[in-house]
């Protein structure tokens, strides 16, 4: 792993939350990445997260973007989350208000940053430059009417990135030759699971087993997608009393237990890690979470034959999303997001499979030979003309 740039740590004066604000690089004086909080967060953890950022934007074709990250240590269910997640971002406003861009992540919302951002007449973090740019700031305008919108009935920033991960998991199966009806098991049913089931099922995938913070549910015949997903909580957890009389339920410990074709992990890092990446009875993992596979478990992984869409090729969308509506790459229509970023993810499998087969290679190995972020840039000074030179 590349040395971060920028590592900042964050110790709450009223709770024992801990956070870090880590950023990879910057590209002309800007960087991206969101904010997660869980119990379970750790510095190392948020380098990691930061590292895959800034190959994500590269990713992305983004030319205006480096990667960056935060983590807050913290139950994300606690009655004053929001409160601890505030304090940690006025602790960063003084990089936020010069062009570290922070979103959500797992076990933060958007809407909830955005308020806070608001709170102290911020609307989305710019460069100096930016907030001269009268492109940008229309790009902005767009970008806040489409956070409202929806899209099969979800709100669209909540689609993005799970449809992306499905378009680039169809794109991968049908290099692979891959049988129609092919079986899926989601670890995850935040809102990057829950969309990327919807959409696969969509696409005539039959998703058999959807795992949770409480339960693994599975059925052979495939489960009611859209059922589930009009009955999970707030924090992408199913409810049991809607479940059909054919499900099964087990515990969530034994999502790789279940036979399937793709696996799909979608919420915590190195889930599949040394001591169960043996279990894993699929030909094809599509990582829709942030390094859900520990160094460990990717070499046991490799040594199985598994084929993988790595997480910073499939989980783009809400990146591509951000880049593409702010800077004035799309026009600002939910559907042509969409396809934009269908594109994007297909494109982007394609070369991945392709590349590592004709080179007989893993493909994780390839993509960070393709996807290397080149650009180590600085902040930009309130006068974009004073800049110092990128390094």
């Amino acid at each position: 792993m590349a040395k971060a740039y920028l590592v900042i740590e964050w110790n709450d004066t009223e709770t024992d939350a801990q956070g870090w604000l880590v950023v990879h690089n910057f590209m002309k004086g800007y960087t991206g990445g969101g904010t997660r909080m869980h119990p379970s967060v750790t510095k190392e953890e948020v380098e990691r997260l930061a590292e895959a950022m800034a190959y994500k934007y590269v990713a992305s074709d983004s030319e205006t973007t480096g990667g960056c990250k935060a983590g807050i240590s913290y139950d994300y269910k606690a009655p004053d989350a929001y409160a601890v997640l505030r304090r940690f971002l006025i602790a960063m406003m003084p990089y936020i208000d010069k062009g570290v861009s922070l979103g959500s992540d797992l076990g933060t919302k958007y809407e909830d940053v955005l308020e806070i951002f608001n709170e102290f007449s911020i609307d989305i973090p710019l460069t100096p430059s930016m907030k001269q740019d009268p492109a940008v700031l229309q790009g902005i305008k767009d970008f806040d009417v489409l956070m409202k919108t929806r899209i099969d009935g979800l709100l669209l920033n909540d689609a993005v990135t799970g449809y992306g991960v499905a378009f680039s998991t169809d794109e991968a199966w049908k290099y692979k030759n891959g049988k129609d009806g092919a079986s899926v098991v989601i670890q995850g049913f935040g809102c990057v699971g829950a969309s990327c089931a919807l959409k696969l099922s969509q696409l005539g995938y039959k998703i058999v087993g959807i795992s949770d913070a409480n339960l693994l549910v599975t059925c052979e015949e495939g489960l009611d997608v859209q059922k589930l997903i009009d009955h999970k909580n707030v924090y992408g957890e199913m409810d049991h009393d809607y479940f059909e009389s054919n499900y099964t339920v087990r515990s969530n410990e034994n999502w790789l237990d279940v036979d399937c074709d793709i696996v799909i992990p979608c919420a915590l890092e190195d889930v599949i890690n040394q001591s169960n990446a043996d279990s894993v009875k699929s030909s094809l993992i599509v990582e829709a979470a942030n390094i859900p596979i520990s160094s460990e478990g990717d070499e046991i992984i490799k040594h199985k034959g598994i084929d993988i869409v790595n997480d910073f090729v499939a989980n783009l969308g809400a990146i591509r999303f951000y880049d593409a509506v702010i800077f004035g790459l799309v026009k600002p229509d939910p559907q042509d997001v969409i396809d934009d970023i269908e594109k994007l993810c297909r494109k982007n499998t394609y070369q991945l499979f392709s590349q590592a087969k004709k080179q007989n290679r893993y493909q994780r190995d390839i993509a960070y030979e393709i996807f290397k972020p080149e650009v180590s840039d600085l902040l930009e000074f309130a006068d974009p003309s004073k800049k110092v030179a990128a390094q």
